[in-house]
């Protein structure tokens, strides 16, 4: 576990929040076989996450999904996980789909702590397998770290996909010095909690991500030298079109990942 704190709530007062977040609502209904679960996060705040309970034998990946996305957005490609052999809990962040509350830095990483005792109690309500493994892709990326260096009691493996782990180049887009003060501060305590990850790790990156350029995701692989770790470039793949352009790889790293 780091034994600093990160202060994140340092962005949210030079408005981030605002250029960072693209919440949209989602008023869909589950697939059969999967359910919506409301987790209570804060005073009168609620974020929906969906369940895609395949087999309670199987192990189950708590997916923190990207910017602009919903959790009604993986119904396609939930039995995907299925043929990996894994069932999916996609958690959204405030003010996505049926969630309530608005989007801030801070609460997009502070709101796993209470998402993933929720995924463990439901998880254990059913009996499911007691593998679980935490996923984040691009901004999902921010609380998948928390859980994996935070919250990680239970928790078997990281996977990021599409993911920046550092925060330095956002800093300096928010006009924060990384080299002293403030900024430097939240620098070195986001990256020691980063470097506390004692899990396996799984790293999957397009080549040509427009985005989060590939040189971000190979920094994250190289903050932690001392876990099982893998690296995935997908060739050819930018930020959003992975799976068109490596399915199988993409599904083939996760299946082996999860099942070692």
């Amino acid at each position: 576990m780091s034994e600093l704190a990160p202060n994140y709530a340092l962005l949210d007062l030079v408005g981030a929040a605002g250029m960072m977040f693209f919440p949209r609502p989602d008023s869909s209904a589950p697939p059969p076989g999967a359910s919506d679960l409301a987790i209570e996060v804060g005073a009168d705040v609620t974020v929906n996450a969906r369940f895609y309970a395949f087999d309670g034998t199987l192990p189950t990946v708590l997916y923190f999904h990207g910017n602009g996305e919903v959790a009604g957005d993986h119904d396609a490609l939930a039995p995907l996980y299925r043929q990996a052999g894994a069932n999916l809990f996609v958690a959204e962040f405030r003010g996505y789909g049926r969630s309530t509350g608005r989007p801030t830095v801070e609460h997009l990483v502070s709101d796993a702590h209470p998402v993933t005792a929720f995924f463990h109690a439901h998880l254990d309500g059913l009996g499911f397998n007691e593998r679980r493994f935490v996923m984040g892709r691009s901004l999902g990326t921010h609380p998948a770290l928390e859980v994996a260096a935070n919250a990680s009691e239970r928790i078997r493996g990281l996977i990021v996909e599409s993911g920046a782990g550092g925060l330095r180049r956002m800093l300096q887009r928010f006009g924060f010095d990384v080299q002293q003060g403030e900024g430097a501060d939240l620098v070195e305590a986001h990256e020691a909690k980063i470097r506390s990850i004692q899990m396996p790790l799984l790293v999957i990156h397009g080549e040509w991500d427009e985005l989060i350029p590939l040189q971000q995701a190979v920094e994250l692989y190289e903050m932690l030298p001392h876990v099982e770790r893998e690296l995935l470039i997908i060739p050819g793949a930018g930020h959003n079109d992975l799976l068109w352009a490596g399915l199988q790889d993409y599904f083939g790293a996760i299946q082996r990942f999860v099942s070692r």
